[in-house]
């Protein structure tokens, strides 16, 4: 009897130990929530993540145009700058296991709106076929006085 009663207690230990790292995975709501980090993009430069996943999507915080190796803002006009900054996107939604052509939404953030037309030209090139949806809006400023900040949210490929 008392070697069943352990038995069960370990069985419950077990039981309670696997409960907990599935709720960790999965957070509080039972969604699934995972951090995502590249080292081939800037590392935050504040208490956010470069991206989530959650579910089949991937929410990238917004990226302006540093370096990713020296994490200096890189120098140069909008273009140079909206360059900077796909290629930074590219480099999170890669880890997270897709690309932009899975994008279905991004925010444009631009310090000046006048740079408009240069900056949707150099992100046209990053979006051949089938552009996700997007806002385009004009800010006072920006973290590191940059030009531009763009934010995107992404699905995962099908399986």
């Amino acid at each position: 009897m008392k070697k069943q009663i352990v038995w069960a207690a370990i069985l419950v230990l077990c039981l309670s130990a696997a409960a907990q790292t599935a709720k960790e995975k999965t957070g509080a709501g039972g969604a699934s929530r995972e951090v995502v980090e590249s080292k081939d993009a800037p590392k935050a430069i504040g208490p956010y993540s470069q991206a989530i996943k959650a579910g089949e999507f991937v929410f990238c915080a917004g990226q302006i145009a540093l370096d990713p190796a020296t994490g200096q803002l890189v120098t140069g006009d909008i273009a140079a700058q909206t360059e900077r900054v796909l290629k930074n996107l590219s480099a999170v939604l890669a880890a997270a296991g897709t690309d932009l052509d899975h994008a279905v939404k991004t925010t444009v953030f631009l310090k000046n709106i006048s740079d408009f037309s240069a900056m949707n030209e150099v992100y046209g090139r990053f979006f051949k076929t089938a552009p996700p949806a997007r806002s385009t809006v004009a800010v006072a400023q920006l973290p590191r006085d940059a030009l531009i900040e763009i934010e995107v949210v992404a699905v995962l490929p099908a399986k």
